[in-house]
């Protein structure tokens, strides 16, 4: 759900565990209200793994075979019901299962942002989770933790055609029926989820059998293998650049032969009863989810965006999920020189002042290259 704790004493993580269990159990109890839309969009198909996204399976994801990565055959873009650009990868599934899972996403961060049921923190609590997560504020974790759930539907998502799950709806319940929304917390290592999101990518493989799906054992040890890496690069400090990586730190720190875990895995025994927050929550979005498809209606076009008369300052990622987002694009722009852009995580939006109109190419060519994707903003 959210960002993995580091070493900071299993007595500080297991507390960090119950308080966000604490904060949102509540919430996640009631429906977020919904309400009919309509999204135009537009799908090109695309190739499986050439360019940038090969070149990412040959060295980020190194230490999974081949094999077992399944690529989406389709990007979608659309602008949201509240005026954000998006970009996401389907499958057999089609659009609508990105589309709909980005205005299940928004209708709970509209409910969390306006529901004050249940508890707040206090100044020790807030230090607290500053402590063991990368996200310091509870609304932060929350909203993190539902666009989470959001990708592990859409990336699954691209292997339905391979199960007998052939419509959205049944695809959704049976992963939150077969707990893959917890699978995904336990077993990927932090950061592994959002970059292989960005690039249309998923790598594991699903086994059917008795009404559930689960992984099988050879993407299990692949997703270990790809943990354990990650936390060695961190320990031995081989990728000196990952100081923009909130997880790094805290990889860093581990000891001996512990495994971080996701803060609302565990669950947590909260008025008599034992509560898993990620249960919980998969539980609501699946629902929600559920819900939406059949109040969403989506129309495809076929115009094509173009670059003329765009703003030199501002432009949107779509993909742009968090501020491990925002550490690795100011880092891409100031290579060429350019100063700390600003960012607005909601709106996707980010307004940088580039020296030149080349220099500016030339830093969204830089972005891109990291696997986000850049939208000039028309001026006027």
């Amino acid at each position: 759900m959210t960002a993995e704790p580091g070493q900071a004493g299993t007595t500080s993580r297991t507390s960090a565990a119950r308080l966000l269990v604490e904060l949102a159990h509540e919430r996640f109890d009631t429906p977020a209200p919904v309400a009919p839309v309509h999204i135009g969009y537009r799908e090109e198909t695309i190739e499986k793994l050439e360019g940038e996204r090969a070149e990412f399976l040959r060295t980020r994801l190194a230490d999974c075979p081949s094999w077992l990565v399944t690529a989406a055959t389709n990007r979608v873009t659309w602008t949201d019901s509240d005026g954000v650009s998006n970009v996401a990868y389907s499958g057999a599934l089609g659009p609508v299962v990105p589309i709909v899972a980005r205005e299940a996403t928004l209708a709970w961060w509209h409910k969390l942002d306006a529901d004050p049921a249940g508890r707040t923190v206090n100044d020790a609590e807030g230090e607290l989770l500053a402590t063991v997560t990368t996200d310091k504020l509870p609304r932060e974790i929350l909203r993190s933790g539902v666009e989470a759930a959001a990708r592990v539907l859409v990336q699954h998502a691209y292997l339905a055609d391979r199960t007998p799950y052939t419509d959205p709806a049944s695809f959704a319940a049976v992963l939150r029926d077969s707990g893959l929304f917890t699978t995904v917390a336990g077993t990927w290592h932090w950061g592994l989820q959002a970059s292989t999101y960005r690039r249309g990518l998923i790598p594991v493989q699903l086994i059917c059998f008795g009404g559930r799906v689960t992984y099988s054992a050879d993407s299990v040890a692949a997703l270990r293998a790809m943990k354990d890496a990650r936390i060695a690069a961190a320990q031995a400090n081989d990728r000196p650049n990952d100081h923009a990586d909130p997880s790094a730190e805290q990889y860093a720190a581990l000891e001996g032969n512990e495994h971080p875990r996701c803060l609302a895995h565990p669950p947590q025994l909260i008025d008599g009863h034992r509560v898993s927050l990620l249960t919980q929550l998969a539980a609501a979005y699946v629902d929600t989810f559920t819900q939406l498809l059949e109040l969403v209606t989506l129309t495809s076009s076929t115009s094509t965006e173009t670059e003329t008369s765009m703003s030199a300052t501002s432009f949107e990622v779509p993909d742009m999920t968090c501020h491990h987002c925002i550490n690795t694009i100011t880092k891409a722009v100031a290579e060429f020189g350019v100063e700390a852009p600003t960012f607005d995580l909601e709106t996707k939006r980010v307004v940088a002042s580039f020296p030149s109109a080349e220099i500016r190419e030339q830093s969204y060519a830089a972005i891109r290259a990291h696997g986000y994707t850049v939208v000039p903003a028309a001026a006027g």
